[in-house]
């Protein structure tokens, strides 16, 4: 299913479960006015495409007990063969990554990284991140307040 295929219904409901993914289907039918069975279906159609890949449960990290966000600039050596295939598979295996962005500018690679405190931060770096082979620089800014935070897609 390309954008292009993608009606003011199938909008609504894609908009609708980005707001609330525990909608039951008659709840989601009353919202974007169809019948339930069109709008499963709709539903059904939009999921097998692969326009909505899963649903989740968005938890606050604060509640959890993952205070500090971090976002980490990575350059890679340019060296010889590119170590990039090696470092993006060690990435998928650290929890504390919870994004990361092959990137264009002077860094290769943005990570979003939550962890409990300056402390845990600090063993993410010198025992996973510093240690991945052809890591060549690092940088990290530290949100101070969160101002706007949303996986609502603007469909």
């Amino acid at each position: 299913m390309n954008q292009q295929a993608l009606d003011r219904i199938d909008r609504r409901i894609i908009d609708a479960l980005q707001r609330d993914g525990r909608l039951a289907n008659n709840e989601l039918a009353a919202q974007v006015n169809l019948s339930p069975s069109p709008c499963l279906r709709r539903v059904r159609s939009l999921e097998e495409a692969g326009v909505i890949k899963r649903y989740v449960a968005l938890v606050d990290p604060a509640k959890v007990g993952l205070n500090m966000l971090a976002y980490v600039s990575v350059k890679l050596e340019k060296k010889g063969q590119m170590p990039a295939e090696d470092f993006a598979s060690a990435v998928d295996t650290w929890s504390e990554v919870t994004e990361c962005y092959s990137m264009t500018g002077d860094m290769d690679y943005l990570l979003r990284v939550q962890v409990e405190d300056l402390d845990h931060f600090s063993r993410f770096i010198m025992g996973k991140l510093l240690e991945q082979p052809g890591v060549a620089d690092v940088k990290s800014s530290f949100a101070l307040q969160r101002v706007k935070e949303t996986t609502v897609l603007p469909v």
